[in-house]
């Protein structure tokens, strides 16, 4: 698990453009030409939404102390530095890559296997890097929109990501006794946690969205490009003066 293979990772940090409605653009200018299949898919992962995860992660709030939480967290988010410092250095971005083996190397020891973030303490930067994002980095496009079930959006360039990502962990060659049960609990807890972290924002989401599936889809390419970017205003399109 290098991260938690979901919509929320999609609307993770989108709050902030959580308020649209319904995009009216249609299928082919959003490049969803499965339109219909996505949706019914959509439906599909909504439903296993509020009938599992929506209620795990309500009861993991309310039986686990927040200081617990946050070190399940950072343990888990530790975890998956050792892919995006892959990524960090495929991408040709030493100072990151410098920063991620900084954060990855303090908190491995100091903060206890991650459990404590003292890298951020220290003043070292955190972001997250994966082979989708590599993928895109060296020109290689989105593909059409994907829905898939569990997994929510799927476009082919960020599915090869995921994949790549596995084999870049280095747990990924480390076999132990429970290694397989390791394997669960690591991904079915990342799981958990970012769906525990974003109960309220999903909520929101859904209460401010008119067609939800038409707003996930624009705020995961919103979220996707800006990882891409790391961060940095698009230019692309502004008019040439």
């Amino acid at each position: 698990m290098v991260y938690a293979q979901s919509m929320l990772v999609a609307l993770l940090i989108s709050l902030g453009v959580a308020g649209c409605a319904a995009q009216e653009s249609t299928s082919r200018d959003q490049n969803d030409p499965y339109e219909s299949m996505n949706r019914a898919i959509f439906a599909g992962n909504q439903s296993l939404d509020r009938i599992i995860a929506l209620p795990v992660a309500r009861f993991y709030n309310r039986a686990v102390p927040e200081p617990a939480r946050a070190g399940i967290h950072n343990a888990l988010y530790n975890l998956d530095q050792p892919v995006t410092l892959a990524n960090d250095v495929l991408q040709g971005e030493p100072t990151r890559a410098s920063q991620t083996f900084g954060r990855l190397i303090v908190n491995s020891t100091i903060g206890v296997c991650g459990v404590f973030d003292e890298a951020s303490r220290l003043g070292i930067p955190n972001h997250t890097e994966d082979f989708g994002q590599t993928l895109a980095v060296y020109g290689v496009g989105e593909g059409p929109y994907l829905v898939l079930p569990l997994l929510g959006p799927a476009p082919p360039r960020d599915l090869a990501g995921r994949v790549v990502d596995n084999f870049l962990d280095p747990l990924t060659y480390v076999k132990f006794h429970g290694y397989y049960a390791w394997t669960a609990v690591r991904a079915g807890m990342g799981l958990v946690d970012l769906r525990a972290r974003n109960i309220d924002t999903l909520e929101q989401i859904e209460r401010s969205s008119v067609d939800v599936y038409a707003s996930e889809r624009s705020l995961y390419r919103q979220y996707r490009n800006s990882e891409i970017r790391n961060g940095k205003q698009d230019v692309s399109d502004l008019p040439d003066l």
